[in-house]
């Protein structure tokens, strides 16, 4: 990590990072940075649905060695 600093932020979010952060395997300043990438990206392509801006960002965070080459439907029943 390049360094951090201190915010502070509602506890009703913490709570909310918290418990995302459990189920997505992140820590908490993970899950908060990973949300505010989320957003960012949002709000700079506000044509693509935001899931789809979090799935995408959540690959890119996966080790390459895991990742399953993309296959056309067309070109999976041939």
């Amino acid at each position: 990590m390049a360094g951090s600093t201190s915010i502070r932020i509602n506890q009703q979010l913490y709570e909310q990072a918290r418990q995302d952060a459990a189920i997505e395997h992140r820590s908490i300043a993970g899950q908060i940075e990973f949300w505010a990438r989320v957003g960012r990206a949002a709000l700079d392509n506000p044509d693509l649905p935001v899931g789809f801006i979090a799935e995408s960002l959540a690959s890119l965070s996966e080790p390459r060695e895991d990742a399953q080459p993309f296959v056309p439907r067309s070109s999976r029943s041939k």
